[in-house]
């Protein structure tokens, strides 16, 4: 049997308002997140959407991280596109291989049941 563990989060973000200072620039929230500066833009990985309860509620992989998960709140075919609002932490995981983060994607989708990922899920 394989042994699989889930990497543990290399960043996460929260969401939350800006509180801002006189000196410092206004930054404009995207969904109610500012601190998207802090994943890596050039590295793959997955990425993980959670609401305030912990509750999983999506899974993703990505060759350039902080793209793909900007683009789940702009875009209008992102499966979680009706739900942002729901999404209250982003957890990331550094994960260079794509095979490994394909094998960590469903395994995670499935492992902790998340809520919007219906393509690669295997408990219904």
């Amino acid at each position: 049997m394989i042994k699989i563990t889930i990497p543990n989060p290399s960043v996460s973000i929260t969401e939350r308002q800006q509180i801002r200072t006189n000196d410092e620039p206004i930054i404009t929230p995207i969904n109610g997140f500012i601190d998207f500066h802090k994943i890596p833009r050039d590295q793959g990985g997955i990425y993980m959407f959670f609401n305030i309860n912990e509750d999983l509620l999506f899974v993703g992989k990505a060759r350039k991280l902080r793209q793909r998960i900007k683009k789940h709140f702009e875009d209008n075919v992102s499966p979680i596109k009706n739900h942002r609002d729901e999404v209250y932490r982003i957890d990331v995981c550094i994960v260079e291989d794509p095979m490994e983060r394909e094998i960590y994607e469903t395994y995670i989708a499935n492992t902790l049941h998340a809520k919007y990922n219906v393509e690669k899920v295997f408990y219904k």
